[in-house]
């Protein structure tokens, strides 16, 4: 009983512990990269939020702008996620291989979101296509 009894209680504290993980900071507080990525290439939109989320050892922030866009990066301000809803993800922020490959296989097509999963990159189309990419930027497969 006392063995059931610690393992709900150990359970429960975990749980606090993890909602705990995820807090609203300033964008101030968020690394200097990730700062000068959104002023340069998202300039018109204004920031609703800021959040910083701790899983373990890994850091990430999500910055969520009052369009409804939003971009993820890592702890040290590496971009791993920009998600534009129905815009285009800004092209610098695209490598020039992925760019080329999809304005030459899909050239009606826009880019909407660019993330990293693990060591593929993804790059989900305004027609719905998901392309994955590896880490060198070469195209691998279509997800749709």
């Amino acid at each position: 009983m006392k063995k059931i009894l610690s393992i709900v209680l150990a359970t429960l504290c975990l749980s606090f512990i993890a909602c705990a993980n995820e807090q609203i900071i300033s964008f101030e507080q968020l690394p200097q990269t990730a700062q000068e990525l959104i002023k340069t290439h998202f300039p018109q939109e204004q920031v609703s939020y800021v959040m910083q989320e701790r899983d373990g050892l890994s850091l990430e922030y999500e910055v969520r702008f009052a369009s409804g866009q939003k971009v993820e990066f890592d702890k040290v301000g590496s971009l791993i996620k920009a998600d534009c809803g129905t815009q285009a993800v800004p092209e610098a922020l695209i490598p020039e291989a992925v760019r080329a490959y999809v304005a030459a296989k899909f050239p009606n097509a826009i880019i909407t979101e660019w993330s990293k999963d693990d060591r593929r990159w993804k790059a989900e189309l305004n027609n719905g296509l998901e392309l994955e990419f590896n880490s060198k930027y070469e195209f691998v497969r279509i997800d749709d």
